[in-house]
């Protein structure tokens, strides 16, 4: 439980009692431990997106754009629950490896807190695909189907991300690094505690869809991870805090995209 509260203080901005803040206390090692409930904390800001989506559904007049407007507050709500922390990443690795010819560059422009223009349009497309997604998605299978797609990713994504902790070094600056003392490395312990909040969430995603529907959307989300490792193993020889915020937003949109294509066939 402890770990459990401080992934909710490191991950989102939810406003939590000074008293439990207290309770929960911290070290280095609860904090190592904290990194196996990010998923979990993907099932919470899967919940408070699910509850903007079906009240802008219910509340707003039938129309062809209702789903689209449910998808663009949903998608605001969750970038205010988490600061925008997982698409600031997804800026900073699109900055740095788009602008930066070798690794030390890259890394350098990825310190650098303005957006350049590979960020702001990596924003722009990240923002375009999530909200055109989850709109087809409600068009065709309702609030439900969105609701199973956003469960579904919200979870899968942050979970799948722990792989590249994993399996690569965090090369992050130790003197500036606010994820090196979290994401040094993870404990097959901590997989298996993601591995089971993954799968909670997944079964509450099939319980709203298909295990089908879900099925498509974790296998185009793992093809999305495997992308995202072989590019950072191969440009920056391991990962940064900013290339996990990254990874997330990458899985999470392409778990939209398998789970649309499956309502195709």
């Amino acid at each position: 439980m402890r770990g459990l509260v401080l992934a909710l203080q490191y991950f989102t901005r939810l406003p939590l009692p000074a008293i439990l803040a207290r309770w929960t206390g911290f070290n280095p090692g609860l904090q190592r431990a904290s990194l196996a409930h990010f998923p979990g904390v993907g099932l919470l800001v899967a919940a408070v997106a699910v509850a903007c989506y079906w009240a802008a559904d219910r509340m707003l007049p039938r129309s062809g754009f209702t789903p689209m407007v449910a998808a663009i507050l949903s998608t605001v709500a969750t970038a205010l629950l988490t600061g925008g922390l997982h698409e600031d990443g997804l800026a900073d690795m699109a900055d740095g490896l788009g602008g930066g010819r070798g690794r030390e560059a890259a890394l350098e422009i990825m310190k650098d807190p303005r957006v350049g223009s590979f960020g702001a349009l990596a924003l722009l497309l990240a923002l375009f695909a999530k909200i055109a997604l989850l709109s087809l998605i409600g068009v065709v299978s309702g609030w439900t189907g969105a609701a199973a797609a956003l469960l579904g990713a919200h979870v899968t994504s942050r979970g799948l991300t722990l792989a590249i902790v994993a399996s690569l070094p965090n090369i992050g600056n130790a003197a500036t690094s606010k994820s090196l003392p979290l994401a040094a490395h993870i404990e097959w312990t901590g997989l298996l505690v993601a591995a089971a909040w993954c799968a909670l969430g997944l079964a509450l995603a099939a319980s709203l869809s298909s295990a089908g529907f879900c099925a498509a959307g974790m296998a185009a989300a793992v093809i999305a991870l495997l992308c995202v490792r072989q590019l950072l193993a191969r440009r920056l020889q391991g990962f940064t805090g900013d290339c996990l915020g990254a990874a997330q937003q990458l899985c999470e949109i392409a778990f939209y995209l398998g789970a649309a294509m499956a309502l195709g066939v």
